[in-house]
């Protein structure tokens, strides 16, 4: 099959055409088996446990459905962010064919897959969110690239089996897919059924595959001839281009600070049930709250009560929640558009700090306040952690928590204090809780935070309960205190500033 025909591709500046075309036979090549991977995905995907269907059965399930292709679509938003997005990796790789897959799904357990979330970076170039779907830049003889998106869309109800009888793409079990024709308007990009894929990424075209370790792709790049399917260069691009967010991607990651906060007020809102369910309340609280505005959470929310705050990423959240205690809640909401918050609070469970516990917990509130002052334009990615590290190890200092003076521990060569720090304070933030991770050292941890940078401030304290070098006391407690910093031209913003953060304000904020 090749590539260009008409019946299995929409273009995005001829929709009217196409709609005729693609409703007709979009999934032609699925059922005559014609295309490389086509044998591949004719049969529907069932279980050993279904029912082998009738000929009078098949009859019947292929006739009689309305039609149901959407004609009320328009450019989404995200459309043109994303063809500028394509644009500027299309100029770091002139000649070259590039491929960014979305992902297919993850076998949970047996013949149960995870809820699919697409490759970020395949979102950021798309704004789309189908699974199995590649995008591919095509060289095009200049120094530009045409965009090609090919993905499965929803089968054809009159004939095939695949609509009603597969597990994993048939609408009656999985839901709708769009058509090629609904993706093309709302995307702005021309597209292309999957089984096309094999056919168009041969030839001798240079090509850069972008692979992510967790998900296979090979059966989507049968016909690919790569040297590397994991590039790391075009990886690497990928991330310094998403370093620096443009509006669209500002105005989703307030929108999921807006709904985080409101989902640590939920939490909030119901610690009667708190106390007597404990940790998983907590998580059960925040996530309804995800849902139900959002996506999901943008990683496992950490709801860690008493000695569990001691543990970084403490994700069990089957701990009691007891009076007397301090709760460190790690949660962030991922927002329709796949743009997370990642915002820590650190509350007295009944409502008030005792005195040990306020003093703990304002050391670290004015760690973070130096570190987030310290992130101007221009200034080094790890100021905010050092001017952070000044305040903590001087206060540990004055309390007489260290071993040695401050100007040792603060040495290079000792900083013995992270025995009780133990993490950086500041990543990236996006589509990713740790976003543009593959940018190289020298661009990002190296480097200096520019205007449009989104990363967090987040310093902490952790005695842990069978630490012997601090007072008893302290033992089993843990601090953290997070948030959402904008880099603009005048300095940090924090886009969670609405979040009570002092110890004033959080009390007043738990108070009954």
């Amino acid at each position: 099959m090749t590539d260009t025909t008409a019946d299995t591709t929409a273009s995005a500046t001829d929709a009217a055409d196409v709609a005729v075309q693609a409703g007709a036979v979009e999934t032609g090549a699925v059922e005559t088996g014609a295309a490389e991977t086509g044998a591949e995905s004719s049969a529907p995907k069932t279980a050993s446990h279904d029912n082998e269907p009738s000929p009078k059965l098949r009859a019947f399930m292929n006739a009689g459905w309305a039609d149901s292709e959407r004609h009320d679509l328009g450019l989404a938003d995200v459309g043109g962010w994303a063809a500028k997005r394509r644009d500027a990796l299309s100029q770091a790789f002139p000649g070259e064919r590039l491929v960014i897959p979305a992902g297919t799904y993850k076998v949970r357990s047996n013949d149960t897959d995870y809820v699919f979330r697409p490759h970020t970076d395949y979102v950021w170039l798309t704004g789309n969110q189908t699974s199995d779907a590649v995008l591919v830049l095509e060289p095009n003889g200049t120094t530009g690239h045409d965009p090609v998106l090919y993905f499965r869309p929803r089968a054809d109800r009159s004939q095939g089996e695949e609509f009603w009888r597969d597990r994993m793409y048939g609408e009656l079990w999985a839901g709708r897919r769009p058509s090629l024709t609904e993706t093309a308007k709302e995307f702005g990009i021309e597209t292309r059924h999957v089984d096309q894929l094999a056919d168009a990424l041969k030839g001798d075209v240079p090509t850069r595959v972008r692979r992510a370790e967790d998900q296979s792709i090979a059966s989507l790049l049968s016909g690919a001839k790569t040297d590397d399917l994991k590039d790391n260069e075009l990886a690497a691009t990928l991330s310094e281009l998403r370093l620096v967010k443009d509006a669209y991607e500002l105005e989703q990651l307030r929108d999921a600070v807006a709904i985080t906060h409101r989902g640590f007020s939920d939490v909030l809102a119901e610690m009667d049930q708190v106390r007597k369910y404990g940790e998983r309340w907590i998580e059960g609280t925040f996530w309804r709250r995800a849902r139900a505005e959002g996506n999901d959470v943008g990683y496992t929310s950490i709801a860690a009560a008493g000695p569990h705050a001691t543990t970084l990423h403490w994700i069990e959240n089957d701990g009691t929640v007891d009076d007397g205690t301090l709760m460190l809640l790690d949660m962030g909401v991922e927002n329709r558009q796949l743009y997370t918050a990642d915002i820590t609070r650190t509350l007295p469970v009944n409502g008030e700090f005792t005195p040990r516990q306020r003093d703990l917990y304002q050391l670290v509130l004015d760690a973070q306040n130096a570190g987030i002052a310290a992130l101007t334009p221009g200034a080094a990615f790890r100021a905010g952690h050092e001017a952070a590290m000044e305040v903590i190890v001087h206060g540990l200092d004055a309390m007489e928590l260290l071993p040695v003076p401050a100007a040792e521990a603060l040495d290079p060569e000792s900083r013995l204090y992270q025995r009780y720090t133990l993490h950086g304070v500041s990543h990236m933030l996006g589509l990713d809780v740790h976003d543009c991770a593959s940018a190289r050292n020298e661009t990002y941890r190296q480097g200096t935070v520019q205007p449009g940078y989104v990363l967090t401030v987040e310093p902490g304290l952790y005695f842990q309960s069978d630490d012997l070098t601090v007072p008893e006391d302290l033992r089993g407690i843990g601090i953290r205190i997070e948030d959402d910093i904008l880099i603009t031209e005048t300095g940090p913003e924090s886009l969670s500033k609405a979040m009570p953060r002092t110890i004033e304000e959080i009390q007043t904020w738990m108070a009954p």
